[in-house]
């Protein structure tokens, strides 16, 4: 190893025994201190507004000449209303309710033991996310709100952004007389640090939690030391049932591709019943064309709607992030989740119908960790959720599924009272 790599691997270990200390201070710190830390995290980001866009511009630029992909370019940028955005999300964090110390359940045993299992921190998290600046604020937010430390790595392209908002949430967290070793970021593009996280610091890291594309998923699903908490990527699916009030539906495809096209809850398969294809499908497929998106088809759509471009077989399992929609005839609600089940990756999925029975049998057959009703998968989201954020969507089925808030990152303890039992 050479010096570069030895003094990296020398503060990557640095921050995880002082995010041991963090995690430590946060734990023992009162609900209030840490509502006060979060609120003070807010107004220093909406202080710093500033020096945070001019540092977001510089990323920009870069991306811009690194050939970055619009999408991408999109994902990255921050302006006024987005970072005022950013900071009301960090202050719906506060306002929720502090999940450590709860007691989820308590009972008595016959021989007079009290038992209780009481939520706790988790204690140190490695976030390793790609181009949303606005995960570091919800992070070190949520982080703060659950008692556990963090070690925040972002992507190269949104390093200026992301050192600008930490830095604010630094003098928060000093603000509420709380050690800044509780929420750290990684201030060199190194990958290598990527490799020293993924390690887990020589133990001090509890849990890590990809956000970011299959490739890096699978890197730290593959490479790591520590648990994870996967985030895979939202191949959604939006089925329009042959119940489905026709206007509706329009409304609920076109938002849930387009509102957004690079966010992770935005759809990328429309899945068509069958019974009513021919009605449902022409007025569907032009407001998305209207509205600007692409179209590719399997042999049935592309009957009905021969504009349509031909899908391949990758379609069905390529997350576009783009204003582009595979189509797709099927048989009823059996048909949909047969194709849910082969392609999708258990992030978001949804029915249109006005049809109660065929709703209720698609929550039941299809096993995404959301499932929605005759609503937009751009609902796919923590602050949605009434979470205040997000740190992602988990898609794994253990500890934590769906939207990730504070609750959901901590585990628990059992806390047992007795008055001098010992046991026969």
């Amino acid at each position: 190893m050479d010096d570069a790599g030895a003094s990296l691997q020398a503060t990557m270990a640095g921050m995880g025994r002082t995010a041991r200390e963090g995690a430590r201070a946060l734990r023992l710190a009162t609900p209030e201190q840490r509502t006060a830390a979060i609120r003070a995290m807010a107004a220093a980001i909406r202080e710093d507004a500033a020096a945070i866009l001019a540092a977001n511009a510089r990323d920009l630029a870069r991306a811009a000449a690194n050939g970055l992909t619009a999408p991408m370019q999109e994902r990255l940028l921050l302006d006024e209303k987005r970072l005022e955005g950013v900071a009301a999300g960090v202050e719906a964090v506060a306002a929720i309710p502090d999940p450590v110390g709860v007691a989820t359940s308590r009972w008595t045993r016959p021989n007079g033991l009290d038992i209780s299992r009481v939520r706790t921190p988790i204690g140190v998290i490695a976030m390793i996310y790609e181009s949303r600046p606005n995960v570091t604020a919800d992070a070190a937010a949520l982080c703060v709100r659950s008692g556990n430390a963090v070690i925040l790595r972002g992507g190269s392209e949104c390093i200026d952004s992301n050192l600008a908002i930490h830095a604010s949430i630094e003098r928060g967290l000093k603000a509420a007389g709380l050690p800044a070793a509780a929420v750290q970021i990684v201030k060199t593009p190194d990958r290598a640090a990527v490799g020293a996280i993924l390690s887990g610091l020589d133990k001090a890291i509890d849990l890590i939690i990809p956000r970011g594309g299959k490739s890096l998923v699978a890197r730290v699903q593959a490479e790591a030391r520590a648990p994870v908490l996967g985030h895979l990527e939202g191949l959604n699916h939006v089925f329009v049932h042959a119940a489905a009030d026709v206007n509706k539906a329009v409304d609920i495809v076109v938002n849930a591709k387009l509102r957004r096209v690079s966010v992770c809850g935005s759809a990328e398969t429309l899945l068509v019943d069958k019974a009513a294809a021919d009605v449902l499908l022409p007025p569907i497929a032009r407001a998305l064309v209207e509205a600007g998106c692409e179209l590719r088809g399997d042999a049935a759509a592309r009957a009905i709607e021969p504009a349509m471009k031909a899908a391949t077989q990758e379609d069905w399992t390529t997350e576009y992030l783009a204003p582009i929609l595979a189509v797709a005839v099927v048989d009823g609600v059996a048909g949909a989740a047969a194709h849910i089940a082969a392609y999708g990756s258990g992030h978001t999925d949804a029915i249109v119908t006005e049809d109660a029975s065929a709703a209720d049998a698609f929550v039941d057959e299809v096993d995404s960790a959301i499932v929605l009703v005759n609503a937009s998968t751009q609902f796919a989201d923590g602050g949605e959720f009434g979470f205040g954020a997000e740190i992602g969507i988990a898609t794994d089925k253990l500890h934590a599924r769906g939207p990730v808030g504070a609750e959901q990152l901590t585990t628990f303890k059992y806390v047992v009272r007795g008055t001098g039992q010992t046991r026969p």
